[in-house]
């Protein structure tokens, strides 16, 4: 199982951040051991500046390689919510020396993934995600604002990984990013259902 995540696929979030836009999806990869399926998320001893992104997660549920966009829907049946945790301080490191990103994002724990649901009654390009943080609204989206679209991913990922049963497509943050501290609880909604809640340490 791999985890495929998509970076600057919103573009509030890449005028937050300050970031270029792409001209292709940004495309980078967290371990299996980055996964937090369930418990608490513990903030990692490296970073003073740990970020939250909420993101839409499609569970890829069949094995497939250089998919056409219009069969894209056919590799998944389940999406939910997760958050792609991020060590900002790491991270603006790497990025002044052109470095990879993994260190910032691909620690152990910083993937969470939210609980499952059906895509059968959902239109998957016209969904609304929400953060809350201590109850309050933090991050909120839909993906029709995503400059490329799930299927569209799906699609373009394939060209360079085999894509197999089980892997995960993190599909990109809205704005909203901000930094956690310990006792933060933090809960993931997709169109208005919880799919995950958790508590920072």
């Amino acid at each position: 199982m791999k985890i495929i995540c998509i970076g600057r696929n919103y573009v509030n979030h890449i005028s937050e951040l300050g970031n270029e836009r792409p001209e292709e999806p940004v495309i980078f990869l967290k371990p299996d051991t980055a996964l937090l399926k369930e418990g608490d998320f513990y903030i990692p001893e490296f970073s003073n500046d740990v970020h939250h992104e909420i993101e839409v997660v499609v569970k890829i549920n069949k094995v497939g390689k250089y998919i056409d966009p219009k069969f894209a829907h056919k590799y998944y049946s389940e999406i939910s919510v997760g958050i792609d945790f991020t060590a900002r301080d790491i991270q603006q490191k790497l990025k002044e020396k052109g470095l990879p990103w993994e260190k910032a994002k691909a620690f152990d724990n910083s993937a969470v993934i939210g609980n499952f649901v059906s895509v059968a009654d959902l239109d998957v390009d016209n969904l609304e995600l929400e953060l809350l943080k201590n109850g309050v609204s933090q991050q909120k989206g839909n993906t029709n604002q995503m400059l490329w679209k799930i299927n569209e991913l799906i699609a373009y990922v394939s060209q360079y990984f085999t894509l197999k049963t089980g892997d995960l497509i993190y599909t990109g943050t809205p704005s909203g990013v901000s930094r956690v501290e310990p006792n933060d609880v933090l809960e993931g909604f997709l169109q208005g259902q919880s799919l995950f809640k958790l508590t920072v340490k």
